[in-house]
């Protein structure tokens, strides 16, 4: 058992388990009802996601190094908050009896907060694909 990060919309792997969605906001134009069916997400967990502010200071302009620093940085302080440390605890403890996946729109993982939950997942003692 573990967890997997995904990019949504690609194509769920075999025992890929439940998509989480670790986004600030739902896809635009599709149907809640069709998330999971359109490989989105099943469930939307946005208390793991970078608040609105991060997110627009993420789009304000291209990452360089110096702007992934302090992103990485400001993501890593909103994610030592109590409630989305319980979260982290709670995958990390889930993932040792079942499959779960994490995930965001980004193309490139690399400059993607989900880069980082991976690590904060690890942390935690997560099991890790």
């Amino acid at each position: 058992m573990a967890i997997r990060i995904v990019r949504f919309g690609t194509a769920r792997e075999p025992d890929e388990g439940l998509r989480l969605g670790t986004v600030r906001r739902p896809p635009r134009g599709v149907r809640k009802e069709d998330y999971s069916k359109l490989d989105y997400f099943d469930v939307w967990l946005p208390e793991l996601a970078p608040t609105a502010p991060l997110v627009d200071f993420a789009l304000s302009e291209p990452f360089t190094l110096k702007r992934w620093a302090e992103y990485d940085k400001r993501y890593r302080a909103e994610m030592k908050k109590p409630a989305a440390q319980h979260l982290i605890a709670t995958l990390a403890a889930l993932s040792a009896q079942t499959n779960l996946s994490v995930g965001c729109y980004c193309e490139n993982e690399h400059y993607c907060h989900r880069s980082i939950l991976k690590e904060l997942l690890a942390d935690a003692g997560a099991v890790m694909v």
